[in-house]
């Protein structure tokens, strides 16, 4: 089964998108699957919570931890966020937003 690995990402494009600068409220998430770390696929699923003004980091907490995602990767996490994802056992890693997606997961992996 490999590694999965969420960016929170700034648009729809996939591996070729850049780092969002926010984790809650990201427009979308890349989900990369990892094995022997290499990138084997990517799937971008919609961030349900990217409009709210409160209550975004919940949400997208459970969903990432639902996908079975291990480590999460953006350019600020909330304190609440922090926690929430501390509690469900991943790892948030923060890049420098605007970093290219797929770059930014192989920076993480290797």
């Amino acid at each position: 089964m490999g590694l999965k690995v969420a960016v929170a990402a700034k648009g729809l494009k996939g591996l070729g998108d850049e780092v969002s600068d926010v984790f809650g409220r990201a427009r979308a998430f890349t989900i990369v699957t990892v094995e022997d770390s290499k990138i084997k696929g990517a799937k971008v699923v919609d961030n349900p919570a990217a409009s709210y003004e409160y209550g975004a980091g919940p949400i997208v907490t459970k969903m990432l931890a639902e996908m079975k995602v291990e480590i999460v990767i953006a350019g600020e996490f909330g304190m609440g966020a922090s926690v929430l994802l501390k509690d469900k056992n991943i790892r948030a890693v923060k890049v420098k937003a605007g970093t290219n997606v797929c770059r930014a997961v192989d920076s993480v992996i290797k």
